[in-house]
């Protein structure tokens, strides 16, 4: 007698947070966040000024350390864990306001914090960034300070990936640019998203998020008020209106 064929396991998630509480000395702001995130997946939060996605990025990449809860990547659980032991196990961050170092060369910029730990058959390097970002491999000799805001989001994202995370985290991906640059950032996650980058991205812009992300997440006083895919947000035209616009 044959044997049934075996039922498929679901595949590991990549990110796995539970429970994550955090706040700032005695304000919390997050209240017990539950999201999970397949590898080459990219989920977005979204929500309006004050709700905790940026406090949430900070938990993350171990610029805060959260109350409770734990944040596993690839089965390591990083709760609470310094900022550079969370870069040492692959996740990269692009800060609000870019943060680059203003008195180094695009080029050192990128070098700065280049690492191979995480790489795999196709490791970022300087030649592989320029090619996603012309414009760098033009400016490579110029201080990050005599950039541009789009350039400087771009060698946020170039130093980010000079990283070689598993895991990138965007945080305000296209604030403060003019259109074409967002265009051209948009264009750039796009790409990344279809080499299997691994992305949290949070941005005002709804429009080109629901094409790029696999699933959102909205905030609401830091509770995730909404989760779904984006045919799903794009036919909730309510939580949309409720959560989101202004």
């Amino acid at each position: 007698m044959s044997q049934p064929a075996p039922t498929p396991q679901p595949a590991r998630p990549l990110l796995r947070v539970e429970g994550l509480a955090a706040g700032y000395g005695s304000s919390q702001v997050l209240f017990g966040l539950d999201f999970a995130l397949a590898p080459g997946q990219v989920l977005t939060l979204l929500g309006r000024n004050g709700m905790g996605k940026s406090t949430t990025i900070k938990c993350l990449s171990g610029l805060l350390a959260p109350s409770a809860g734990r944040i596993v990547l690839d089965g390591q659980d990083l709760a609470g864990a310094p900022p550079h032991r969370i870069g040492q196990a692959g996740v990269g961050l692009v800060p609000e306001g870019r943060q680059i170092f203003s008195n180094l060369t695009v080029r050192e910029n990128l070098i700065a914090t280049a690492s191979l730990r995480n790489a795999g058959a196709t490791p970022w390097t300087l030649e592989r960034v320029y090619a996603l970002f012309p414009r760098l491999a033009e400016r490579q000799h110029q201080l990050g300070s005599k950039m541009s805001g789009g350039e400087q989001q771009m060698l946020a994202i170039g130093r980010a990936l000079m990283t070689n995370p598993k895991l990138l985290l965007l945080d305000e991906a296209t604030e403060g640019l003019a259109p074409l640059i967002r265009q051209e950032i948009w264009h750039c996650l796009e790409r990344l998203r279809g080499e299997g980058m691994a992305m949290i991205v949070i941005d005002k812009n709804l429009r080109p998020l629901l094409p790029l992300a696999d699933q959102h997440c909205i905030l609401e006083k830091g509770r995730i008020a909404w989760a779904g895919d984006s045919a799903a947000l794009r036919a909730d035209r309510a939580a949309i209106d409720r959560y989101l616009s202004v």
